[in-house]
């Protein structure tokens, strides 16, 4: 359960009281659980229709395709939503899995539950329903800018694509990346290897400087 200092923070549940929180929580028969690194916390072939709303912690959403190559498709942190009602759907023999890279608290609600009036006129209720719109469109732009990326044909193009998006976010030429070199590597689907020899090459060229995560643009 947030805490009130949480809730203030947490970006589906904006403009919600922290006693609205605990009055949602009953009506909307919502469920808590918590997860370790690495476990995962929701499968879209098992889900059902349940909403997850990640109230602490990290995770990703991996798509395995037939051959067991994952790929990542969505960085989840504190607030992000995720289920099989909101939006992806997997390739035949594809499958889709939220997997948390740190310790994780998800609390789970029954997509009809959101759906349906509520019958008490609970405010809280439209104001979840208005966040969740909220970040479904926040969401369906951040695929759009990984689909720009993809699109890409090199890895060379892929990386820049992505740095010049981090630099257009942050409003300057140096910024940290949001996860870890392996991830970045999933996140443009290259082998870590071949991505690195590129950053190599780049910094070579005086494109980009770099310092663990933090990448700076110099073109």
């Amino acid at each position: 359960m947030l805490s009130p200092e949480e809730l203030r923070d947490s970006p589906i549940f904006e403009g919600i009281s922290y006693e609205s929180y605990l009055l949602m929580i009953d009506c909307f028969r919502a469920a808590q659980k918590s997860y370790r690194p690495e476990d995962v916390a929701y499968d879209f072939e098992r889900g059902g229709d349940q909403v997850g709303i990640l109230e602490r912690g990290e995770a990703s959403l991996i798509r395995i395709d037939e051959d067991g190559v994952s790929t990542v498709l969505e960085n989840l942190t504190t607030g992000s939503v995720f289920g099989r009602s909101l939006a992806f759907s997997g390739g035949s023999g594809d499958s889709l899995e939220v997997v948390c890279r740190t310790a994780c608290d998800v609390l789970y609600i029954d997509y009809p539950h959101i759906l349906k009036r509520c019958e008490k006129a609970c405010t809280h209720h439209s104001m979840l329903v208005q966040n969740m719109l909220r970040l479904i469109t926040e969401k369906a732009q951040t695929l759009a800018e990984r689909i720009d990326v993809l699109s890409r044909r090199s890895i060379r193009e892929k990386l820049l694509c992505f740095f010049h998006q981090q630099a257009e976010k942050t409003g300057k030429k140096t910024f940290q990346l949001p996860f870890s070199l392996s991830m970045l590597a999933d996140y443009i689907a290259t082998d870590r290897s071949a991505m690195m020899r590129e950053m190599k090459h780049l910094r070579e060229e005086d494109l980009i400087q770099t310092d663990g995560r933090e990448i700076t643009l110099l073109d």
